[in-house]
C-alpha cells in the first residue's frame, strides 16, 4: 500500500509519478523500496487518469449510506451476525472431516 500512497501523494502535489520520485517519497517515509514493485506500479499507472480513479473510488462507497438513509445502517448492522454464523458453521465442518 505504501507504493500506491506514494503515487497518490505525488499526484496530489502535482509532481510526476516516476521511479525516482516514488523511491524518494518511500525513502522519506522510512520504507525500504523494492525496485520491481516500483517499476510495476509505474507500469500499472501508465495511461490511468488518477484523478478520475480516485474520485470514483471515493464516491462509490460513500454514496451507498447517504442514498440508503437509515436502511443502509440497518443492513450494515446485520452483516456481522451473518459472518459469525458462517464462522461457526465452518468450524463444525472442520471437525466433521476429522472423523471422516
Amino acid at each position: 500500500m505504501e507504493y500506491v500512497y506514494a503515487a497518490m501523494l505525488l499526484h496530489s502535489a502535482g509532481k510526476e509519478i516516476n521511479e525516482k520520485n516514488v523511491k524518494a517519497v518511500l525513502k522519506g517515509a522510512g520504507v525500504d523500496s523494492d525496485d520491481g514493485r516500483v517499476k510495476a506500479l509505474i507500469a500499472s499507472l501508465d495511461g490511468i487518469d488518477i484523478e478520475e480513479a480516485m474520485s470514483t473510488a471515493v464516491a462509490a462507497p460513500a454514496a451507498a449510506p447517504v442514498a440508503g438513509g437509515a436502511g443502509a445502517t440497518e443492513a450494515v448492522e446485520e452483516v456481522p451476525a451473518e459472518e459469525e454464523e458462517e464462522e461457526e458453521e465452518s468450524g463444525f465442518e472442520g471437525l466433521g472431516s476429522l472423523f471422516g
